[in-house]
C-alpha cells in the first residue's frame, strides 16, 4: 500500500503501540524476516513488555523466544511451506478467501471500495490481491498513524476493522497458531490471535 506520510507524534503513547503491532504483524505477514529481524525480534524479551502478566505480553514474549531459537533459512522455508509452496501454500491469508472460499470475491470489492473513500491506493509491484493479511495491518497501522490522511478517527477504524479483519482474520491466526508446519510463525499466529482479540473487545467497549 502507497501512503502519503502525516507526522504521527502527537498520537497518545497508547495509539502508537497500536500501530506498531499492526505493523510488525504486515511485516512478519508479507515476508520471511532475515538475520537483522530476527535479530531485533529476539531483542522482545523483557524490553518492552517488563512487568506485563497480559496474555498479549506474553505473546510478545514468546515471539521473541521463537526468533532467538530460529534461523533466517529455516524461517524462510517455513513461510514458503506455509504461505507460498508449489501451488500453494498450507495456508490461504486472503480475508475473500476465508470468508466465501475463493478468492477475488465480493469481500475484497468491497474492501477496494473503502480503499478509495479513504485514499488508501494499492502500490506497485504488489502481486497479491489487497485482502492479503498483511496488507489489512498495514492499512490499519496507516489509519491509526495518519499515514493516508490525518489520522482515523475511532469510529471510522472501527468501521474499517469490523468490515474487513474481525469476520476472519482471528480465524486465520488461530489457522497459523495450530499448523503443524509452523515453528516460529506459530507464536505469530499467537500474537495475531491475541491482539485481534484486544482489538475487538476495546472496540466494543468504546461504543
Amino acid at each position: 500500500m502507497s501512503s502519503i506520510g502525516a507526522d504521527a507524534s502527537a498520537l497518545p503513547d497508547e495509539e502508537i503501540l497500536r500501530a506498531q503491532a499492526y505493523g510488525l504483524l504486515a511485516g512478519l505477514l508479507s515476508r520471511a524476516p532475515d538475520a537483522d529481524a530476527l535479530t531485533a525480534l529476539a531483542a522482545i524479551e523483557g524490553a518492552a513488555i517488563e512487568g506485563d502478566g497480559s496474555a498479549l505480553g506474553a505473546a510478545y514474549a514468546a515471539l521473541g523466544a521463537a526468533a532467538r531459537a530460529a534461523t533466517p533459512r529455516g524461517v524462510a522455508e517455513e513461510f514458503d511451506a506455509l504461505f507460498i509452496g508449489v501451488g500453494g501454500g498450507e495456508l490461504t491469508p486472503f480475508g475473500s478467501y476465508y470468508r466465501t472460499g475463493f478468492l477475488h470475491e465480493k469481500p475484497l470489492a468491497e474492501l477496494r471500495g473503502d480503499m478509495a473513500r479513504l485514499g488508501i491506493e494499492r502500490a506497485e509491484g504488489i502481486a497479491e490481491s489487497e485482502d492479503h493479511v498483511a496488507a489489512l495491518c498495514e492499512m490499519m497501522a496507516g489509519l491509526i498513524t495518519g499515514d493516508f490522511d490525518a489520522p482515523a478517527d475511532l469510529d471510522e477504524q472501527r468501521a474499517f476493522f469490523g468490515r474487513h479483519i474481525e469476520p476472519w482474520a482471528p480465524r486465520f491466526f488461530a489457522d497459523l497458531e495450530g499448523s503443524p508446519t509452523a515453528r516460529f510463525y506459530r507464536a505469530v499466529g499467537t500474537l495475531g490471535r491475541r491482539f485481534m482479540d484486544v482489538e475487538g473487545q476495546a472496540f466494543a467497549l468504546a461504543v
